[in-house]
């Protein structure tokens, strides 16, 4: 398997994300963004009164609401949105239909094509296909992530089985029917006049070895997915869509991929899906990149987002592109985590837009940040409708790394460690490592605290130290201090304490196994892996 090193901010590594994926990955790279530059960040619930300020959709948990306030005034976000972009502008960019009617009226270039409401008879819409011309798109007029969205459909048969499908099975009554432009997609992020950002959304695929089959070249290509950020959630899940096309490229599951040949194995780009996102932001031209911000200006009160356009290779328009949709609430995520290239520092450029005041001024150390999954826990278990995370540390940080060896496995000597690191004002945690030792991460503004820190680890008398060792340490800190307690069997008083700790690891490590199998259960179960089994069986034979 061919190695890779995840693309990363230096101030927005994988370990600082590890507890803010999906969508609480864009809420959070902003709003720690903001917390850096010392502004006040308040986390909300879906009761929160501030939910009524601002047009969300679906189920939203908490993560994704939040405001920064600095000493003049208060701005509130949710994801990436703020409340420069106006509730009207969500609105319409939501129906794409609308948006469509909207960029067209500006003279922006989009697809040719129309939409049309629940009630419309499949029947009418398929006339009205068979008179645009095939190859032809059909989505979902309010769609998200790619689902419902069949392209390349090339003759009325076709046509009817995906309004059957989108319409049927999927339930998205109201569609839109459009040109098939061939040609490479892009997403980019506009706030205003600039293009912050710009990336490519590459189809799913695969690049053989030469020994290796394809399905597991499909496993290997999520190893890597999981190593990112962005992509860690977003794996290639082998469905009907994947086998049919490997079958019409000529190969099954079981086939050995020639070294260095690329299979694409879907159709639609999204990452959500599969693709592969790579920065493009140097390399695109100013005349798509100007057709970007004509297609936010065109939307009334649409400050800064997404927009989605794809390059006219196949000569369907003298357009040099077309807009295919804007995004108010776009995910930034693969532009901060690209595959390749280089990450765009998306979360600065809104800062710097909402709070200009805030640019050159003195930020905490980029090593700073908090966790999201503690910050976030009162709301979560409902205890609080809104939480204040604690300020940032301004200014340099100090850090040291202390390996303690003895009789120091004692949970009220972390304690007595950890009220003097908070009383030091450090940072940090303590970690178990075997049998008599542990390391102790501490960090903060005052170096002369980190010293007088070191003197007390050996001054309690619920431990006995017989050695600290003393390592410089550069990598991230997070704010507040933690007692992380692995399981040793040693710092157990009684063994029925042992059985009880023994006893919940087993409940929850049989419940991971629990979800595993049920994943997998569900997939030899499901229609794709049933249909895809004479394909399966034939490519046994073969091998």
């Amino acid at each position: 398997m061919q190695s890779y090193e995840p693309i990363t901010l230096p101030h927005l590594t994988n370990e600082m994300v590890v507890n803010a994926r999906k969508t609480r990955l864009c809420s959070f790279a902003v709003a720690l963004e903001g917390w850096r530059r010392g502004l006040t960040l308040k986390w909300y619930t879906a009761d929160s009164k501030y939910y009524d300020d601002m047009i969300v959709f679906g189920v939203n948990p908490p993560g994704r609401l939040y405001s920064l306030s600095s000493d003049k005034r208060t701005e509130y976000f949710f994801r990436t949105r703020g409340r420069k972009v106006s509730n009207e502008a969500v609105e319409l960019s939501d129906d794409k239909y609308v948006t469509k009617q909207i960029l067209a009226k500006a003279g922006v270039p989009v697809p040719l094509g129309k939409g049309f409401p629940a009630e419309a008879t499949n029947e009418e819409i398929i006339e009205y296909g068979k008179n645009l011309g095939f190859p032809l798109v059909v989505k979902p007029v309010d769609g998200s992530l790619g689902w419902g969205v069949v392209t390349n459909i090339r003759d009325e048969q076709e046509l009817a089985e995906s309004l059957e499908y989108v319409r049927g099975d999927l339930n998205y009554e109201a569609v839109i029917v459009e040109q098939y432009i061939v040609g490479p997609e892009y997403r980019l992020y506009v706030i205003e006049d600039q293009v912050v950002a710009a990336y490519n959304r590459i189809p799913a695929n695969i690049v053989g070895n030469g020994k290796d089959t394809i399905e597991e070249l499909i496993r290997l290509k999520n190893q890597l997915r999981r190593k990112n950020a962005r992509l860690s959630d977003c794996l290639i899940e082998i469905d009907v869509e994947i086998l049919n096309f490997i079958n019409e490229a000529g190969y099954t599951l079981d086939s050995v991929l020639p070294k260095g040949k690329k299979l694409y194995i879907r159709e639609k780009s999204n990452v959500s899906i599969g693709g592969d996102p790579i920065d493009v932001t140097d390399e695109l031209s100013d005349e798509i990149k100007e057709i970007g911000i004509r297609a936010l200006k065109a939307m009334p009160g649409f400050a800064h987002g997404g927009v989605d356009i794809i390059i006219n290779e196949g000569n369907v328009t003298r357009e040099p592109a077309v807009v295919l949709e804007l995004n108010a609430t776009a995910q930034i995520g693969g532009i901060l985590f690209p595959i390749e290239g280089e990450s765009r520092d998306i979360p600065k450029a809104i800062i710097d837009y909402y709070f200009p005041e805030t640019i050159g001024v003195e930020k905490a150390d980029p090593r700073v940040y908090f966790d999201m999954s503690t910050v976030l826990e009162p709301l979560e278990n409902r205890s609080s409708q809104e939480v204040e995370v604690i300020p940032a540390p301004m200014g340099e940080i100090y850090s040291k790394k202390f390996i303690v060896n003895g009789i120091v496995m004692k949970e009220n000597y972390h304690r007595w460690l950890r009220e003097q690191a908070h009383i030091l004002n450090l940072h940090g945690h303590i970690e178990r490592l075997y049998y008599n030792s542990i390391e102790i991460l501490v960090a903060g503004t005052d170096p002369e605290a980190i010293t007088k820190f070191k003197k007390l680890i050996n001054q309690s008398k619920s431990a006995r130290v017989d050695k600290i060792t003393e390592q410089d340490y550069s990598g991230p800190i997070k704010v507040g201090f933690e007692i992380n307690e692995r399981y040793d069997i040693n710092r157990f008083r009684s063994s029925a304490a042992a059985l009880r700790v023994l006893n919940r690891d087993y409940i929850r490590l049989d419940r991971k196994k629990n979800r595993v199998v049920k994943d997998n259960n569900h997939i030899k179960n499901s229609t794709s892996w049933k249909v895809s089994a004479p394909i399966r069986k034939i490519g046994r034979l073969f091998k």
